[in-house]
């Protein structure tokens, strides 16, 4: 199973690259995120399955647009999941 994805979202007034890492090899609940913001500086921040299963966004001091593309984030993700599910049959 690949540990490194990326998919172009739009988040923000533009589309965007958004680099996804699973945190550890044997976990599936976290994944490690990057993105460039306007000024191409790099923004880290990690995605985590809460209790009721959905992913969220686990860092408070983000801009909005990071926050207001988290459902857009976490189907990237499931997306994946199940893509490599088919590729490993």
């Amino acid at each position: 199973m690949s540990t490194y994805f990326s998919k172009l979202i739009k988040a923000g007034d533009r589309v965007r690259e958004f680099n996804f890492r699973r945190a550890s090899l044997n976990d599936n609940s976290r994944y490690a995120v990057d993105v460039p913001d306007d000024k191409g500086n790099r923004i880290l921040f990690s995605m985590y399955k809460n209790a009721d299963n959905e992913w969220k966004v686990a860092a408070q001091l983000m801009p909005m647009w990071v926050h207001n593309a988290e459902t857009d984030l976490a189907n990237a993700i499931e997306e994946n999941m199940k893509e490599e599910l088919v590729r490993k049959k």
